[in-house]
C-alpha cells in the first residue's frame, strides 16, 4: 500500500505528480471510503458507456459549479448528486471522495486549457520563454476564478494516498500539464526532462498553494513560475 510519504516526497514508483502530498486526514478520511459505495479503483473512464459519460459529465460539471460559487467548502457529495440528478450511491461509483471529484474537476479544466494552447502555440523566442507563458496562463486563468481554484488547489493537496483511485487521478493531471509544457517546447526533449517536470510541477503546486492561503499575490506567481522556468530549461 502506498504512504502518504511517498506521494509528498514524489518516491512513489509511476507517480507523476509528488506535490500532490496529503494532510493528515487519512484515518478519517478512510472511514467514509470504507463506507462510500464503489470504493475500489478508479473507473476505466475509456471504457464508459455513452449514458455513463453523460453522467460523470454532469457530475464534473456540477462540483465545478458549487466550487466556483462557493469552493471548496461548498462542494458537497449530497450536493453534487443532486445538482447533477444522479443517485448518491452513483457519484460515489465514479468518485469515492470529494477530492478525487474535484481533481479529476482539474484535469478536465486544465485539458480544455491544453487545447486552447494547443489550437494558439505559445510565442517566445526560446524554450524557456514558452514554457513560462504557458504556466503565466495557467496562473492568469486560476485568478480569474479564485474560488474554483483554490477548491481545485485544495483537494490536490488533499488527496488521500491510500484511498484507491487517487494516485491515478492526480496522474492525469500531472500528464495533462506535461503536455502543456512538452507543447511549449515544440516537442523537443530535454536531458532528465523527468526530473524537469516533476521540479516545475512541484513549484506551480507551491505557488498556487501560497496564493490560495494569501502569502502571496497573483503577480507574484506569475514572476515565481517565470524564474523558475528560466533557471531551469536552458536552450
Amino acid at each position: 500500500m502506498t504512504s502518504p510519504q511517498n506521494i509528498a516526497t514524489g518516491s512513489t514508483p509511476g507517480y507523476g505528480w509528488p506535490m500532490a502530498g496529503t494532510t493528515g486526514r487519512v484515518a478519517a478520511k478512510k472511514t467514509g471510503a470504507q463506507n462510500a459505495a464503489g470504493n475500489g479503483r478508479a473507473p476505466d473512464e475509456s471504457s464508459l458507456t455513452p449514458k455513463q459519460s453523460d453522467r460523470r459529465r454532469r457530475v464534473i460539471e456540477a462540483a465545478i459549479s458549487l466550487a466556483t460559487k462557493g469552493g471548496y467548502d461548498a462542494v458537497q457529495m449530497r450536493d453534487v448528486a443532486a445538482e447533477a440528478r444522479v443517485a448518491l450511491g452513483t457519484l460515489y461509483r465514479y468518485f469515492p471522495s470529494k477530492d478525487q471529484l474535484l481533481v479529476a474537476a482539474l484535469n478536465e479544466w486544465a485539458e480544455k486549457l491544453r487545447d486552447k494552447q494547443r489550437a494558439r502555440p505559445q510565442k517566445g523566442a526560446t524554450k524557456a520563454d514558452r514554457v513560462a507563458g504557458v504556466l503565466r496562463g495557467t496562473v492568469r486563468a486560476m485568478e480569474r476564478q479564485p474560488k474554483l481554484s483554490a477548491a481545485f488547489v485544495t483537494a490536490l493537496g488533499s488527496l488521500d494516498a491510500e484511498e484507491p483511485g487517487s494516485i491515478e487521478r492526480a496522474a492525469q493531471v500531472y500528464l495533462t500539464m506535461s503536455q502543456m509544457i512538452g507543447q511549449a517546447m515544440n516537442g523537443d526533449s530535454l536531458r532528465d526532462q523527468d526530473q524537469l517536470m516533476r521540479v516545475l510541477g512541484q513549484v506551480w503546486f507551491a505557488v498556487l498553494t501560497f496564493w490560495v492561503r494569501g502569502w502571496s499575490q497573483g503577480i507574484q506567481m506569475a514572476d515565481d513560475l517565470d524564474a523558475a522556468a528560466h533557471l531551469m530549461i536552458r536552450d
